[in-house]
């Protein structure tokens, strides 16, 4: 399907957490005076080893939660590093249970909101970590469900986990908009059936995968915008 400018009859807008809600690099952006210039380089490994663990797991059928997958790929990243600092290790993990929302999150939630849209979350999180999220941003208000993969134990892209969203939220694929800022999580989405919106925060180059999003946006900010509101 080609791209868009613009989206109708959206009933639902479903949000990916991290990257695309939360900023995954606020943890170790928190601590960079102690990590000094291994911070972007852990940064980076960390959010890397996170994602290949989840798609490792899911084709090895050895699941673990998100918590745990975390602290594992951290471990790595640490590793990596040289870095032996259990304090520290201790400190990134917490940070990451409360990380930022983008700037233009709350504005937008509330908007889509106030025009009768509902709003979700579908993450990889578990359960505790997106309710730590959204009540350490204050979206509690602006959300109204936070579906987590644990529900049918296996991670995104599997199309299992995007019809946990049709099936909680009562409403069919094209009609639920699916944001997130991960370009193979868009591509999953997408060929599921979503109407996809891209959040190519980070520039990247579209994935040579099955399932193209309908728009890229570079930010959440014009969201409204595209769904006609």
């Amino acid at each position: 399907m080609a791209p868009t400018d613009t989206l109708t009859g959206i009933q639902a807008c479903v949000f990916d957490a991290y990257g695309t809600l939360f900023d995954f690099n606020a943890a170790v952006a928190a601590r960079r005076d102690r990590l000094g210039e291994n911070a972007d380089r852990l940064s980076q490994m960390w959010r890397l080893r996170q994602v290949q663990y989840t798609w490792l797991r899911s084709l090895m059928r050895r699941h673990a939660d998100f918590w745990q997958i975390t602290g594992d790929a951290l471990d790595y990243a640490l590793a990596a590093l040289k870095i032996d600092d259990p304090p520290l290790r201790e400190e990134l993990m917490q940070l990451y249970r409360r990380l930022d929302a983008f700037e233009e999150v709350p504005g937008v939630l509330a908007q889509l909101k106030a025009a009768g849209i509902k709003t979700a979350i579908l993450s990889n999180g578990t359960p505790d970590m997106l309710a730590d999220a959204v009540r350490s941003a204050g979206l509690q208000d602006v959300l109204d469900i936070l579906l987590s993969i644990e529900e049918v134990g296996v991670y995104k892209p599997d199309p299992r986990v995007y019809q946990l969203a049709v099936d909680r939220l009562g409403v069919p694929p094209d009609a639920i908009s699916f944001q997130s800022s991960n370009a193979w999580d868009a591509a999953g989405a997408a060929a599921y059936g979503f109407s996809v919106v891209w959040i190519n925060r980070y520039a990247q180059p579209a994935e040579r995968l099955p399932g193209e999003p309908r728009i890229e946006l570079t930010s959440l900010r014009e969201l409204p915008a595209r769904l006609g509101l």
